[in-house]
């Protein structure tokens, strides 16, 4: 029989993440779920169990404070001896007003450093299950993302430059992730989900006004389940929408820009102990 796949899912707790955990789990993957809010982490936990048959475990944690994605990490690491997909989901229109308790812009943090520092911390149970697989929730506003990649925690002037930096980040991370993290067997991979109805720009009142045509949370974990699943999704570094390749702004995949933010994103994450760090250089 073969064995139970390990899937890890990081704002699994509503929306596509919680869309793909439960479809992870009629699958028959054995699912644990990352969220902030403890009320709707319980309900995705039942709805997961419902959908699988098993209690996924399920553990909260607020990517704007890194020191309890230290936390999370270790205690999903200690937990599992091999995860053979992580998903780098959580995400947030953050308000840009206030730096994190970090120091850092709260939606470039949110969106980019919290799953940079948990793909480090899960790093050996990815290579322990090769061949593993990264899958990051990208987005099209990545294209007017202004993103400093050697100080990439810098306050941006407004929410909706952040989330652009932020998901600038997450594909620069897919490519540089590729080029150290593919000679263990490990296939990162970014996807954008398209427009989706769920909690993510509840604020917005533009945003909110469009959720009337947007599409369903599970339309749009269709491509994730895909890359999580197919053979024919094991392109490292690509970047796909409805199962198939998306273009994207030169400066989003430039593998000179991507080294320069791992470096960055290592300091500061890790700050002193940077060259200690899982680097993984390839």
């Amino acid at each position: 029989m073969a064995e139970r796949r390990t899937i890890v899912v990081t704002g699994g707790s509503s929306g596509i993440g919680l869309a793909a955990a439960a479809a992870f789990a009629r699958g028959g993957a054995e699912v644990v779920l990352l969220g902030r809010d403890p009320g709707r982490l319980r309900h995705a936990v039942e709805v997961v169990r419902a959908a699988g048959g098993r209690t996924p475990a399920a553990y909260r944690a607020d990517f704007a404070v890194l020191d309890e994605v230290r936390a999370v990490g270790a205690r999903v690491a200690a937990a599992h001896e091999r995860i053979d997909v992580l998903v780098n989901n959580a995400g947030q229109l953050a308000p840009a007003r206030v730096l994190t308790a970090d120091g850092y812009d709260p939606g470039v943090q949110i969106n980019h450093l919290g799953g940079f520092l948990l793909s480090h911390l899960l790093l050996d149970r990815l290579r322990a299950a090769a061949p593993a697989r990264i899958v990051t929730t990208g987005s099209i506003a990545e294209a007017w993302g202004t993103l400093d990649v050697r100080r990439p925690g810098r306050r941006q002037f407004s929410r909706w430059a952040a989330y652009g930096a932020g998901k600038q980040a997450n594909l620069l991370f897919t490519v540089e992730a590729a080029r150290r993290w593919g000679p263990y067997g490990i296939v990162p991979t970014c996807f954008f989900p398209g427009l989706i109805r769920s909690r993510f720009g509840g604020r917005s009142p533009l945003f909110s006004l469009g959720k009337l045509v947007f599409r369903g949370p599970e339309q749009g974990a269709d491509t994730l389940l895909w890359l999580a699943d197919d053979p024919a999704a094991a392109v490292p570094g690509g970047y796909f929408a409805w199962r198939r390749p998306l273009g994207a702004t030169r400066r989003a995949v430039d593998p000179v820009r991507a080294r320069l933010l791992w470096e960055a994103s290592l300091a500061a994450v890790y700050g002193a102990e940077a060259d200690r760090s899982p680097r993984g250089e390839g």
